[in-house]
């Protein structure tokens, strides 16, 4: 099975739906908000098409072009590319990928900085989700307006519940670093850190 981007199977599910050429393919993932998702550019979409066709997983069905503009090509899915959207979604969707989140290292390094600044600093980040868990849910007030089944916006949900459980999680632990549950030390600890004599101040644990 090939390798592909996320935008590629983007791409792909769009052409399940039916014929289409890059830019209209382009605006109904503007219109769904699909950046939520993937990085949408019309460049880069129309790249991922032409490696879909080379791939044998799209192919060209017909051209148009109305008035002025450029001459525009339409694409289809092909059986061997509904085969790979299905195969790779259900590995997707069924096998936990090795990602490796920025935040993560941030938070594994985090002694680094002082109390006062990762106090300031994840709380600065559960303000910033808070914003995007807003934005969720008025995508989650369109889509059910519309009255379209779950399966198709299930996405949305599941961003949401993530989003939830960071804030959760960042607004627990400020306040777990604020009463000195989290012991801070270090060179730039600061002066008002709790001590910690988990272990030496000049070492790191390297066994996490």
């Amino acid at each position: 099975m090939p390798d592909l981007t996320p935008l590629a199977y983007a791409a792909l599910g769009l052409l399940n739906e039916g014929p289409a050429h890059p830019y209209e393919m382009f605006q109904t993932m503007v219109h769904r908000r699909d950046a939520r998702n993937v990085k949408v550019r019309p460049g880069t979409l129309y790249h991922q098409v032409g490696r879909l066709v080379d791939l044998g997983l799209a192919e060209a069905v017909g051209t148009d072009r109305g008035g002025n503009r450029p001459e525009r090509t339409t694409y289809a899915i092909t059986d061997q590319g509904r085969t790979v959207l299905h195969d790779g979604l259900l590995h997707l969707l069924a096998e936990p990928a090795d990602e490796y989140p920025v935040f993560h290292l941030a938070v594994a390094e985090i002694e680094n900085i002082s109390l006062a600044e990762a106090v300031a600093a994840l709380t600065a980040r559960a303000a910033a989700l808070e914003g995007r868990r807003a934005d969720t849910d008025e995508i989650l007030g369109v889509v059910t307006a519309k009255d379209l089944p779950e399966r198709y916006w299930l996405d949305v949900s599941y961003v949401r519940a993530m989003l939830t459980a960071q804030i959760e999680w960042l607004h627990a632990t400020v306040e777990r670093i604020q009463r000195g549950d989290v012991p801070w030390g270090g060179p730039d600890a600061g002066a008002d850190a709790p001590a910690d004599t988990t272990m030496n101040s000049n070492s790191k644990d390297t066994t996490r």
